[in-house]
């Protein structure tokens, strides 16, 4: 993502993304014989997901990869499982000790320590890049939520297509309005979207859904730490972003945090 919307503006990137993804899922489910209209208990999922997860979602990190590095910026957007928790205990009634309690306070403070050079430096366009960047994590842990207490009619591969052409539909106004109207496309956009669209975002919004069928939130948040580890890893391969204390801090005590925080989840 980051490569791609230094070649397509984020917003576009995030159109493209689910129109690639809603099409792609669609032919699937099509050639299966089961592509339909959902049912109206299902619709209210789809537009949750649609909105949330999918399209508030990539445009706010779209936005934020313009300024924030690629590492640091998977660290905040998975940050979900701070989240989820209370939200959890708000909401489906899961028990909230005091080890859940201090293991996000403990991943809110990591929060801060990657944070933490951004305010030092007085660089008020990185501030803003991770505050959407919690505010993404926050929308998709109450997607999560609504996955794991929704009573479903139809699957979770048949509801995808339409989640993702919600996501495309609500996105193409706004990029229209706020980038241009003709965006740039080049090869390495073409590229890019030629595996986030498929891959990172069909088969894996697919799966994740349909793990929150079967697992409690907190579970799945802890199994998407995976995602920053290799985000960092990645980033500092391929595009060379530093690896310094404050990252290492923050990421430890991220996942400190929601280890404590979502201990009972893992069961």
């Amino acid at each position: 993502m980051r490569i791609g919307i230094l070649a397509v503006p984020p917003i576009w990137f995030g159109f493209f993304r689910y129109l690639i993804a809603a099409s792609c899922l669609a032919a699937i489910v099509g050639i299966k014989g089961r592509l339909a209209i959902p049912s109206r208990r299902d619709w209210a999922l789809v537009l949750v997901s649609g909105i949330l997860q999918m399209a508030a979602f990539s445009g706010l990190t779209g936005i934020a990869l313009k300024v924030v590095p690629p590492g640091r910026a998977s660290v905040l957007a998975y940050s979900t499982p701070l989240w989820v928790v209370p939200f959890a205990a708000w909401r489906l009634n899961e028990p909230l000790t005091r080890r859940v309690s201090f293991g996000v306070a403990a991943g809110l403070v990591g929060i801060g320590v990657i944070a933490a050079p951004s305010v030092h430096a007085g660089d008020v366009n990185e501030l803003a890049g991770y505050t959407m960047l919690g505010a993404a994590a926050a929308l998709w842990a109450i997607s999560i939520l609504y996955v794991r207490a929704h009573r479903f009619s139809g699957t979770t591969l048949e509801l995808a297509p339409w989640q993702m052409l919600v996501a495309a539909v609500l996105l193409l106004p706004v990029a229209i309005l706020t980038e241009s109207s003709r965006p740039p496309v080049n090869s390495t956009g073409v590229l890019t979207l030629a595996y986030v669209g498929p891959f990172a975002t069909a088969l894996a919004y697919w799966s994740i859904v349909e793990a929150g069928r079967h697992f409690r939130p907190g579970a799945i948040s802890m199994a998407l730490l995976l995602t920053p580890v290799l985000g960092i890893s990645i980033s500092a391969l391929s595009l060379g972003e530093p690896i310094d204390s404050s990252l290492l801090l923050g990421m430890a005590l991220i996942g400190w945090g929601v280890r404590l925080a979502t201990y009972a989840g893992l069961g």
